[in-house]
């Protein structure tokens, strides 16, 4: 079996390892919670707030793959299995059923500030451990951070 190496070890590696798995497990479970949602979404705000939701799937989608590669690329690992992720997440989940907009909205404002927070910790984690992976991390996180505010004004 092949195996992948980079340029990390040791706590650095450990770091790192840490920081990319999290951000992933936030990614994954971000785009699931999206798209449920969007697909359950009722009320007068329906149609902007549709379209909102999949600029955060798309978002996610982009960004956990950026993220899975990056950590291969280092060697790690990335592990996004459905039972890893359910197991792991730290993402509060929409109800079940069909949700009003205000509700969407600040379901998504509350998710979105959890996660810009658990980045922002992950950017400082990873500052000398290896810049590279936190610049990956800074560009997600003013995403998130934008969508954040969006999902805010509409509350």
């Amino acid at each position: 079996m092949a195996t992948i190496t980079g340029p990390l070890s040791g706590d650095a590696k450990n770091t790192v390892a840490e920081a990319l798995q999290g951000a992933l497990v936030d990614l994954i479970d971000l785009s699931l919670v999206a798209k449920q949602a969007h697909w359950n979404l009722v009320g007068s705000h329906f149609r902007a707030l549709h379209l909102q939701l999949d600029e955060v799937t798309q978002l996610a989608r982009t960004h956990m793959d950026t993220i899975a590669e990056r950590a291969v690329a280092l060697g790690i690992s990335p592990d996004g299995r459905s039972a890893t992720v359910s197991r792991s997440t730290k993402l509060p989940q929409p109800e079940s059923g069909w949700i009003e907009d205000g509700k969407v909205a600040a379901t998504m404002t509350d998710i979105l500030d959890g996660i810009s927070k658990r980045m922002y910790e992950r950017i400082q984690a990873t500052e000398e451990a290896d810049p590279v992976s936190q610049d990956l991390l800074i560009a997600v996180t003013q995403e998130l951070d934008k969508q954040h505010w969006m999902f805010q004004a509409q509350r």
